[in-house]
């Protein structure tokens, strides 16, 4: 006998297998439902005491930079030997004050000390060079002037003899040859004196152009002699200006040449700062430009006096002097961080600086909404930046809060479920 089979009822209808289409329309109800209603952003969870939450404001933008720049001397004198030698002493330490003309290392150089005394030698030489010399004219002159002597004897006696052979000659006593013969001598002895005179002249010209030129030679070779002295003395390395002496590049027994920088001399009492800037702000930065720096808790003013071209490293350098007193047991080396003064301040939209920026460029922040529940990314547009503040552009306003802190562990999620 069959036994009738009971129709399902109630909650036990829905699971049979009449109700399948039903449920897999609902199904598709409810998924199309989710897509039409879902939030398209992915999400990430995160811990809001982890997080750095800063308010925008809007604000007076002081537009400056932070840098740090290191104390020197205004004035630094290279300290050089004019002789070069081998470092025999050193005679004053490295800080010590030292005044001009102070002797700051001693060489020794025996090639020049050889050379001191074949320079005596050739000096000495040519003293008796000259000396013999002058002798030797002396006595020509004095040859000379006898010859004379002896040749105005000659033209008195021949001329005497003249008259007398030509009254002779006149009274026939004596023929004409022989009172030729006469004449003739007498002649030939007034050109011998007339010769003898103009060589003696003649030899007193070269003589005195002789002995001047080798008295000029004696005394060049006296100012010779003094150089090289002088050049000894040179051995003595003098400090050329008051100051202080800074970093000795020598030591004992060593070998320098000259010319070659062996230290400086720091003028004390005018200093200045040289700092290295970004070249992001190369063409910001000019002369003139005002800073201001904190020491002992008084604030000390500044001006760039000197920018140098180069830029090495991403960074270039630049002068700062002092404009206003300068800070009191001030010392060459010391670090001072000082605020550079780029623009005049401006009203503008801030928010406060944050490592945020070193992932997103200042492109795109998170804002946290109202009611503090979540974050979402929003594009916005950052102009000018100082050590506090970045400025806004575009995409916030005043009252907004934004995460200033890092973004590196949300990924590339657009909402942060707190």
């Amino acid at each position: 006998m069959d036994k009738p089979i009971e129709k399902k009822k109630g909650i036990a209808l829905a699971f049979t297998s009449k109700a399948l289409p039903y449920w897999f329309g609902a199904f598709m109800a409810a998924f199309i439902l989710w897509l039409i209603f879902r939030d398209d952003a992915s999400t990430l969870r995160v811990n809001s005491e982890t997080l750095t939450i800063s308010e925008v404001i809007s604000g007076e933008f002081n537009d400056y930079i932070r840098i740090s720049g290191q104390v020197h001397p205004m004035t630094t004198i290279q300290v050089s030997p004019r002789e070069s030698g081998i470092v025999e002493e050193i005679i004053i330490e490295e800080g010590t004050q030292v005044k001009a003309g102070d002797v700051i290392i001693r060489l020794s150089n025996d090639d020049l000390d050889l050379e001191i005394l074949n320079s005596e030698a050739n000096l000495a030489e040519k003293e008796n060079a000259l000396r013999n010399t002058m002798i030797q004219m002396e006595q020509e002159k004095m040859q000379l002037s006898l010859n004379i002597l002896e040749l105005e004897t000659e033209v008195k006696r021949k001329g005497r003899a003249l008259e007398s052979q030509k009254r002779l000659f006149d009274d026939g006593l004596i023929g004409k040859e022989e009172f030729l013969r006469s004449e003739e001598d007498y002649i030939l002895f007034c050109k011998k004196l007339e010769v003898t005179i103009a060589r003696a002249k003649q030899d007193s010209m070269y003589r005195n152009v002789q002995i001047r030129q080798m008295e000029e030679s004696l005394e060049n070779m006296k100012l010779n002699m003094d150089r090289i002295r002088k050049r000894k003395e040179n051995l003595a390395v003098k400090a050329p200006i008051d100051g202080e002496l800074g970093l000795i590049e020598v030591g004992l027994g060593e070998s320098v040449g000259s010319g070659t920088k062996i230290g400086q001399i720091n003028a004390v009492g005018s200093y200045k700062i040289e700092a290295l800037i970004d070249e992001h702000y190369i063409d910001r930065v000019s002369a003139g430009l005002a800073a201001t720096f904190e020491r002992q808790n008084e604030t000390f003013d500044a001006v760039i006096r000197k920018i140098y071209p180069e830029v090495r490293g991403g960074k270039f350098q630049a002068d700062f002097k002092f404009s206003g007193e300068q800070p009191s047991n001030i010392r060459t080396g010391q670090t001072y961080y000082l605020n550079l003064q780029l623009g005049q301040p401006e009203k503008a939209i801030l928010i406060p600086r944050g490592t945020f920026y070193q992932k997103t460029g200042g492109k795109w922040i998170y804002v946290v909404a109202p009611e503090g529940g979540k974050a979402t990314r929003r594009e916005i547009r950052i102009g000018r930046q100082n050590p506090q503040f970045y400025e806004v552009l575009e995409g916030l306003e005043p009252g907004e809060k934004v995460i200033t802190s890092g973004y590196d562990k949300f990924g590339d999620n657009n909402t942060l479920i707190f």
